[in-house]
């Protein structure tokens, strides 16, 4: 989902490895890179899979649950780039422990939690990293992997986070439907120990991998039409989160199945997504601008099906598909555009890129909840994701006649 961000990044790491036997074990680092966001990604999109178990235990109603989810994306967003500045000095490989070690702990805190206070700190706490990870992962992967081949290593290791939406984040519903969602929080916690040490063992030790002053980065953030694009993928995007954080609700309220489809229904979510990525891949190098308008544009009439016909089940599910095939069609083409408008802020702009995705998170499960809320229904929530992503489409046509048209990457 994210490798369009970092490749900028990749190509610019200008230190590479040259120890051949870390270079043989250049599969065993990425491996372990990959753990680390197959980690990163279950726990995120877990906790919308047990947001009614968690809901139901804490005696908390379901649009304030929801306010846990958006704590762990205020915690991606605040930590992407505050996380990426101040850590700028740090040897990558000291970073990517530390980092392991935070989400951890906020995990365990998360099983731990007696009140929808403390779990949304808990919350906050495990997305801190989550910006910085993915930015110093990019790093490593270029050092090891040599010149040319950055990108491409790096989109290997962003499959971890692909494979959680598909595989990650059903198991760890279904284990929480089982066994309690607390331990959910403990599972995800005990992947990320032995995440943790997977980098400990196979990160190279090279003071090659050093970091260094970004100040020259900084100076991304004077640009008005990042902010633009920023703005465009925080409304666009949301109505991912608008859905994804309602759908076990949505099949055992609405469509009145037994709780063992949730599992099923986010498997296919994330196949969606899974296939919508690689297709806005290709549009996005191709097109700059048809990726964002054909994905808002088809999402928004696959939500309207949805939000007026989800109480069918086979339309449902379908939808839950298309829903995600859609807007992720869109994401790549957001995140080429980001970085090509700052391309001297190949660091930045990944963490950025993050903020902005898990901006859409908040604004997303925010805006679901309030609709549910308001005693619309279940379905409402579908309806918000709609009008959101339409304010994204509109964002976008803004941005199109206030800036020069970019060419197709090479």
């Amino acid at each position: 989902m994210l490798s369009k961000a970092f490749e900028a990044q990749c190509a610019a790491v200008n230190v590479h490895c040259t120890d051949q036997r870390q270079r043989q074990k250049a599969g065993l680092t990425l491996f372990a890179l990959a753990l680390g966001s197959f980690c990163i990604g279950t726990s995120e999109f877990a906790s919308m899979g047990i947001l009614q178990l968690f809901s139901a235990s804490l005696q908390i109603d379901l649009p304030a649950a929801t306010n846990a989810i958006t704590a762990y994306a205020f915690g991606v967003v605040i930590g992407a780039p505050l996380v990426t500045l101040a850590a700028a000095h740090l040897n990558r490989r000291t970073l990517l422990l530390l980092l392991m070690t935070v989400f951890v702990c906020g995990n365990i805190l998360s099983a731990l939690a007696t009140g929808l206070g403390t779990l949304a700190v808990a919350r906050f706490i495990s997305g801190v990293p989550q910006g910085a990870y993915f930015g110093a992962g990019a790093v490593v992967a270029s050092y090891i992997v040599g010149p040319g081949h950055g990108g491409k290593a790096f989109a290997l290791v962003m499959s971890g986070l692909t494979i959680a939406t598909i595989v990650g984040s059903p198991l760890a519903t279904f284990l929480g439907q089982n066994l309690g969602w607390r331990n959910t929080y403990f599972a995800v916690a005990a992947l990320g120990v032995a995440s943790a040490a997977a980098l400990w063992l196979w990160l190279p030790r090279a003071n090659a991998l050093n970091g260094g002053s970004i100040v020259r980065e900084l100076s991304s953030l004077g640009k008005p039409a990042v902010w633009w694009m920023m703005l465009v993928a925080a409304l666009g995007v949301s109505s991912i989160f608008a859905v994804y954080t309602f759908i076990g609700p949505f099949v055992t309220d609405v469509v009145s199945m037994s709780p063992g489809w949730i599992p099923i229904a986010l498997a296919l979510f994330g196949i969606g997504m899974t296939a919508g990525n690689l297709l806005g891949g290709r549009i996005a190098d191709l097109h700059p601008a048809r990726g964002i308008v054909v994905g808002f544009g088809s999402a928004v009439i696959v939500l309207a099906i949805v939000a007026s016909f989800g109480s069918n089940a086979p339309t449902l599910f379908v939808g839950l598909f298309c829903v995600g095939a859609t807007m992720m069609t869109a994401i790549p083409t957001i995140q080429v555009r980001l970085t090509r408008l700052a391309p001297e802020a190949p660091t930045l702009m990944g963490a950025m890129n993050l903020a902005a995705l898990n901006v859409a998170n908040a604004i997303g499960a925010w805006a679901g909840g309030l609709a549910i809320g308001s005693g619309l229904g279940l379905l409402s929530a579908v309806w918000a994701g709609f009008c959101l992503t339409l304010l994204g489409l509109g964002a976008f046509a803004l941005v199109l006649r206030g800036s020069p048209r970019m060419a197709p990457a090479q």
